[in-house]
């Protein structure tokens, strides 16, 4: 269960393949809607773009497109299984999840599984915001059929959460960027076991209880 090849005994899978696949589908449609977003929203952005019809078509587009990955990847067979069990994992919350947040992940005594709080509070919110984004857009693509009030409160939501998002996003890229081996299993999918030990080691004695 731990891992795979030669050099199995120092490393654990975190990511399989439709995992990985997942993130950087996701990741592809994000930043473009973030990108196109803005270009949207700054005048001084629209500016320097100009192309404003196109903008706008690529930024629906890349919103209607962004639930299909996950949704594929929850509903697919073996190729969902891994990605399936992460989602439990995100969805449950211990004392010790309860105390990382108490102490923004600074007691060292605290157990984490293979996810943090912060990382689970994050999950949460995204997957959270697609459907809202989502069905806001709809309203603001095609107004027609929707009341004043429903145009004006689905603005007001839609920017907000773009907002939120954007600052997700971006503190999620920076995270990533300041640690090279998480940012590289989400690449090559396996993470050393002393980086589980150090910081998940619940997810560390799950993966490699049955073999040590």
């Amino acid at each position: 269960m731990a891992a795979t090849t030669s050099r199995s005994e120092a490393r654990l899978l975190r990511f399989d393949r439709g995992e990985r696949l997942l993130h950087w589908s996701n990741a592809v449609l994000f930043l473009t809607l973030l990108i196109t977003g803005a270009s949207l929203y700054v005048p001084q952005l629209s500016e320097i773009v100009k192309r404003r019809h196109l903008v706008k078509e690529i930024h629906v587009y890349a919103g209607v497109l962004l639930p299909v990955p996950l949704v594929l990847t929850l509903l697919s067979g073996r190729w969902g299984r891994a990605f399936r069990a992460d989602v439990r994992r995100l969805n449950r919350w211990s004392a010790d999840d309860r105390r990382w947040l108490r102490t923004r992940g600074r007691d060292r005594k605290v157990r984490i599984g293979k996810f943090n709080a912060g990382q689970k509070l994050n999950a949460a919110f995204t997957a959270g915001a697609i459907p809202v984004m989502l069905a806001t857009g709809i309203i603001l693509r095609w107004p027609n059929p929707w009341q004043l009030s429903y145009r004006t409160g689905a603005t007001f939501v839609h920017d907000w959460i773009f907002i939120g998002l954007a600052f997700t996003v971006t503190g999620h890229i920076l995270f990533a960027l300041n640690d090279s081996q998480s940012l590289r299993s989400m690449v090559r999918g396996t993470i050393s076991k002393g980086w589980a030990r150090r910081h998940a080691p619940r997810w560390y004695e799950e993966m490699t209880e049955p073999d040590e």
